[in-house]
């Protein structure tokens, strides 16, 4: 993802879905509070920072309510009057409502909330690159927002509503495709309190990705199993550090600590990985993981210098061998023998041994912390948070 393809992405329209009564729920899922606004605001500013184009949102229940949250933002509120004939007639008035030179649209019900613009800008793309029907999935399972061609718009208008949409999109099932995104949150709606909730409280690790989003990452960058076994080694390691090294008075964003570490080697055997990794990442919108990545081959740490998520990583790496913990001095060994004849590369490496010797030596100056055997598995590094 990079700021030259949003120009692009205002080609592609969102109709946000945001009319219904929210009967189950008990209260209007546009107007509940989600991260310091409401829901609606919210899936506006992000398909905003996704540099989606016109945004469409529908409404009908409450609608002035969700109006007036919205005056003076990105959107163009739709007024369904006959929102009562269910999500279809929603649909057909949004379509409607769509200038006519835009190449398609995203569709997304606002009881999906926290879909990340990294997705919403993958989606994006990839229907703006292919001009046909195309799906998110996470994992393999579909999930939203899907995109619409604006080849299929007359029809959506012209339609009865029988069998909603998803009767519309068998009739081109052969036409559509999907793309792979890393965003579990895509699959899971709410419907009841306690869903909202759950969704409410993942909004404060969103900027990372989580476990199962990481292993997503790995599988659609082919990284061969024992590298991901190592992975999760150091993941294990470097969020034990990073939770002891919290209690003793560090402030550690441990999330940004497991995923950095799961996915510090997926580009493991391309030359320079760190820096490819880190592209892989700042592509898929992950910015302060791309950071972590970047570092843990070689770190800039100084005696003296503040712990960070980056140095925990580094050490952790640096501690793991395959998936047993080892001393510095035997994993440094292999490098300085190897590089015996080449004094550049050797003292490349002495500089990168001393580097994590500073970054040890600092942890250890905060808890006890000595090389040893390796620790037993630990739990992911995070909870399950979405759809649990």
């Amino acid at each position: 993802m990079t700021d030259a393809l949003i120009p692009d992405r205002r080609r592609v329209a969102a109709v946000v879905l945001a009319a219904g009564r929210s009967t189950r729920m008990g209260s209007s899922k546009p107007l509940l509070p989600f991260g310091g606004r409401t829901v609606i605001e919210h899936v506006v500013a992000t398909l905003a920072e996704a540099g989606i184009g016109p945004i469409h949102v529908v409404v009908g229940h409450r609608g002035a309510e969700v109006a007036a949250v919205l005056a003076g933002g990105p959107a163009v509120v739709v007024e369904n009057a006959a929102y009562d004939l269910g999500m279809y007639s929603s649909l057909r008035a949004g379509i409607a409502s769509l200038p006519e030179a835009i190449a398609g649209t995203l569709l997304i019900p606002c009881d999906v909330p926290a879909v990340r613009a990294s997705t919403f800008a993958r989606v994006a793309e990839a229907g703006l690159a292919r001009g046909g029907i195309v799906h998110p999935t996470f994992r393999g399972e579909p999930g939203h927002p899907p995109f619409l061609p604006q080849g299929l718009f007359p029809e959506i208008i012209a339609g009865d509503g029988e069998g909603g949409l998803r009767a519309l999109l068998a009739r081109h099932e052969g036409e559509a495709s999907t793309v792979a995104v890393f965003d579990r949150a895509c699959l899971h709606d709410m419907d009841h309190p306690p869903e909202h909730a759950a969704l409410a409280e993942a909004l404060a690790h969103r900027h990372v990705p989580e476990p199962d989003e990481c292993e997503a990452i790995l599988e659609a960058h082919a990284v061969a199993e024992p590298i991901r076994r190592h992975c999760r080694a150091v993941a294990a390691l470097a969020v034990d550090l990073a939770r002891r090294l919290n209690a003793a008075g560090v402030a550690l964003d441990v999330d940004l600590v497991g995923a950095g570490a799961l996915l510090h080697d997926v580009a493991k055997g391309h030359a320079r990985h760190a820096e490819v990794g880190a592209a892989i990442l700042a592509d898929l919108g992950f910015p302060r993981v791309a950071a972590v990545i970047a570092q843990h081959m070689a770190i800039d740490f100084a005696p003296g210098d503040p712990l960070d998520e980056a140095a925990v990583v580094h050490l952790a790496d640096k501690c793991i061998a395959g998936e047993r913990r080892v001393g510095l001095d035997e994993r440094f060994a292999p490098a300085e023998r190897r590089f015996g004849d080449d004094p550049a590369a050797l003292a490349g490496a002495r500089r990168r041994r001393a580097a994590a010797e500073a970054v040890l030596r600092a942890v250890a100056a905060r808890i006890d912390f000595a090389d040893g055997p390796a620790p037993p598995a630990a739990p992911p590094f995070v909870e399950v948070r979405i759809g649990r």
